[in-house]
């Protein structure tokens, strides 16, 4: 008998649920696709949600990523984390987030870089907010409500 450490799955997504996974597993679901660091926008009467062209200070508009991961909390007050727990309360994520699809039953998408391989696919496949938005440091609060998209 080999006393080795098994090896993670390379497929570890289809084989754990969320709650399951190291907190390696379940950075690496993040598709980089910037998404949920734009600023949504809630009707006060109706409870719609809606997405904005607005990323938060932090985003990279490039690179779609967190300029400051670490440290996104304290720096940003509206910034949330979510967990196995909170994933399926998290309404406002775009249904093509992979931790949203994983909850929900769903596979990874063809684009997603655990299925293609290349962390750009998000970019390629034209699923991520590069090119698409700019930061809220741009956009006076008063004008962010013509900001809003479709394209989410």
């Amino acid at each position: 008998m080999s006393s080795a450490t098994p090896q993670p799955s390379p497929r570890f997504w289809e084989e754990k649920t969320l709650a399951e996974m190291s907190q390696d597993e379940w950075e690496q679901l993040c598709d980089g696709c910037g998404k949920c660091c734009l600023h949504k926008l809630i009707d006060d009467e109706t409870d719609e949600l809606y997405f904005t062209d607005l990323a938060c200070q932090l985003l990279d508009l490039e690179t779609c990523q967190c300029s400051d991961y670490s440290n996104r909390i304290e720096k940003v007050a509206e910034c949330q984390t979510f967990s196995a727990e909170t994933v399926k309360d998290m309404y406002w994520l775009p249904t093509s987030c992979a931790y949203r699809t994983l909850a929900e039953g769903r596979k990874l998408e063809k684009w997603h870089h655990l299925i293609s391989g290349n962390k750009n696919s998000v970019h390629r496949f034209k699923r991520s907010v590069k090119g698409k938005c700019v930061s809220e440091n741009d956009v006076a609060f008063d004008d962010w409500q013509t900001r809003v998209v479709k394209w989410v």
